[in-house]
């Protein structure tokens, strides 16, 4: 069987990093994929809106190096979770458990639209290569889930 998601698309808004009670980082955010073909009545291009889920150390570097309005990849699998409401209605969700997560911008890039989100100037262009301090664009699958869920969806 074969369940793989790859995904380009822009943060809908920051993400949202929390522990679990053993200590491990998972961070969630949702990112918006525009459909390569077909338009609204409108002529807009049609978005999808898709949860990740990420854990451990690239839970960490995605809550410290990413934000609302970011460009990334997402490798990963779909996941589908069920849970009762509090007043006992089911629920069905997706999402994807990401593996790796691509950073899309340079940290001048990032620099810039988080001074624009503010309103700040954008600071000076400085060209050339990202510094050595700039996260790679991939890292290792994290190890498999707890059962813990931070968030209290279940």
């Amino acid at each position: 069987m074969i369940n793989s998601v790859v995904l380009v698309g822009r943060l809908t808004k920051d993400p949202e990093m929390r522990y679990t009670q053993n200590g491990i980082a998972v961070t969630r955010f949702t990112l918006a994929v525009d459909r390569p073909f077909g338009r609204d009545e409108q002529g807009n291009k049609q978005t999808d809106f898709i949860n990740i889920v990420a854990w451990r150390k690239t839970a960490e570097l995605c809550g410290q190096y990413l934000s609302k309005g970011a460009p990334c990849g997402v490798e990963g699998r779909l996941q589908s979770r069920t849970w009762t409401t509090q007043d006992g209605q089911p629920r069905k969700d997706f999402e994807v458990q990401a593996d790796r997560i691509s950073f899309l911008e340079s940290r001048a890039e990032r620099e810039r639209r988080e001074a624009n989100r503010q309103g700040a100037p954008p600071p000076a262009p400085t060209g050339g290569r990202p510094p050595d301090d700039e996260p790679p664009g991939y890292y290792e699958p994290p190890e498999p889930m707890d059962a813990d869920d931070p968030f209290g969806d279940q």
